[in-house]
């Protein structure tokens, strides 16, 4: 039975059954006319008449075949080999027999008036004339069920290709909220241990200023779908809050600049994708040191990517010995490689001038964010 599922129906379909029938019993039809007429036969219209009656009945008998043959579609392929050229023999015999009676039985003189029509009445003549031409009819009908299972083997393969590739759309959009979901966490462990700072040295309005803007950051940050893409112009708002909140804790250190020229500000990006950039700037940038440091978050299009960078001139940029919770580079990196493939890379190291810089390329899209 043809199941409907998310891979699409099991087994052949039965419109394309029926043309597969339909073409079958039509080459049939014109095989055995070409054949008469070479032969020269006697009363071609009328043997063309009860062809066609015939050949109507060879296609409800193989549409009855096709139906009974659709009950093993989710068996093994032996099972189904034995089942379609096995039932072919049955098939075949009710065909002959009907082709019997058409040509035989009913008003035979009509069509053969100097043939000797007592050898119908003779015993055992219509049982071999049924046995000999069921023989032929069985060979036609395996191969239309041989053409049956080469579909069906055909629509399975496609379905299987459609069962892995919904698959691996679920495995991606799987890992891309599990990543999606690892930088919330991470984000909030640092924002509290910064709070948890400012209350163990009585920083009271500046703390009551932090949670402020956190509830900002949050109730902006977490209105999205994970596998969402944001235009540029919102992730960077994000970061903003987030640097509103790290500002209460280094007021006299820390200065921002945004350098994104005004046409790729709707570009799309995926969301939070500069969160752990930004947090890395601020710990390893800022946190670090007594002197002011500016943090910059630019853009440009370069050879059709878009090219961001995060960047930071802080006197102790992070050293190998610097591992970290493994989280940040890595999250953005895998995040990148999960949605874009070859086309999305993450570069960092410190910069010529000092200070740190992260460079993240990926396809420029302005549309579905």
């Amino acid at each position: 039975m043809t199941l409907p599922t998310e891979d699409g129906p099991r087994g052949v379909a039965p419109a394309v059954a029926l043309y597969s029938i339909i073409g079958f019993w039509f080459f049939y039809a014109v095989l055995i006319s070409l054949r008469a007429a070479v032969v020269g036969f006697d009363s071609q219209i009328e043997m063309a008449a009860r062809r066609a009656v015939v050949t109507l009945i060879g296609i409800i008998v193989t549409w009855v075949l096709y139906l009974v043959l659709r009950r093993f579609d989710g068996k093994p392929l032996m099972i189904r080999v034995v089942a379609a050229f096995s039932l072919a023999a049955p098939f075949a015999l009710a065909m002959a027999a009907a082709n019997f009676y058409v040509f035989n039985i009913y008003d035979p003189v009509s069509m053969f008036p100097d043939a000797d029509h007592e050898k119908y009445t003779q015993q055992g003549y219509a049982l071999t004339a049924i046995l000999e031409d069921a023989l032929s009819r069985y060979f036609f009908l395996a191969a239309w069920a041989g053409l049956y299972l080469a579909l069906s083997y055909a629509s399975e393969a496609h379905r299987t290709e459609r069962r892995a590739a919904r698959l691996e759309r679920a495995a991606q959009q799987a890992e891309l909220r599990s990543l999606r979901y690892q930088v919330n966490p991470h984000f909030l462990f640092n924002t509290l241990n910064s709070l948890s700072s400012l209350v163990m040295k009585d920083r009271r309005d500046e703390a009551e200023q932090m949670i402020m803007s956190l509830s900002n950051f949050y109730r902006t940050s977490l209105t999205g779908d994970p596998l969402d893409e944001v235009p540029l112009e919102e992730e960077v708002h994000l970061q903003k809050l987030y640097l509103d909140i790290e500002a209460v804790r280094f007021p006299d250190r820390l200065a921002t600049r945004i350098d994104i020229p005004a046409d790729l500000l709707n570009a799309c990006v995926p969301g939070l994708i500069l969160q752990p950039l930004v947090e890395n700037a601020i710990k390893y940038g800022v946190s670090r040191t007594a002197s002011p440091v500016e943090i910059t978050i630019s853009a440009r299009e370069e050879h059709g990517l878009l090219h961001l960078v995060v960047a930071d001139n802080g006197d102790k940029p992070p050293s190998p010995a610097d591992g970290g919770s493994g989280i940040g580079l890595a999250n953005v990196r895998d995040r990148l490689s999960a949605r874009f493939g070859d086309q999305g890379r993450i570069d960092y190291g410190p910069q010529a001038d000092g200070g740190f810089a992260v460079n993240l390329f990926l396809p420029i899209t302005r549309r579905g964010c």
